[in-house]
């Protein structure tokens, strides 16, 4: 697992660092609906762990599928719009 944050450090909210997973409005937008890293409230400050930052990032990871045996289907031309009489 290759750790994009120290494991041993807390981010506090507006730290660059924490821009390489969002902005400060997307990190809000997660915590509101419950998605996202998991975070510590303490008062109106907003802190992540690094461990908790690396096993959330750890957990959008997306392997292609592999390529071997897969058929490649042509890509088909634009529509012209249809013109109107």
């Amino acid at each position: 697992m290759t750790s994009l944050f120290e494991q041993n450090r807390t981010y506090v909210l507006g730290v660059p660092e924490l821009n390489v997973i969002g902005d400060r409005e997307k990190l809000a937008q997660w915590r509101h609906k419950g998605n996202g890293p998991a975070y510590y409230k303490l008062g109106r400050k907003i802190i992540y762990r690094g461990a908790d930052l690396n096993s959330w990032t750890e957990s959008c990871k997306v392997e292609p599928a592999s390529q071997e045996g897969k058929q490649w289907l042509p890509v088909l031309p634009s529509l012209s719009p249809i013109s109107s009489p």
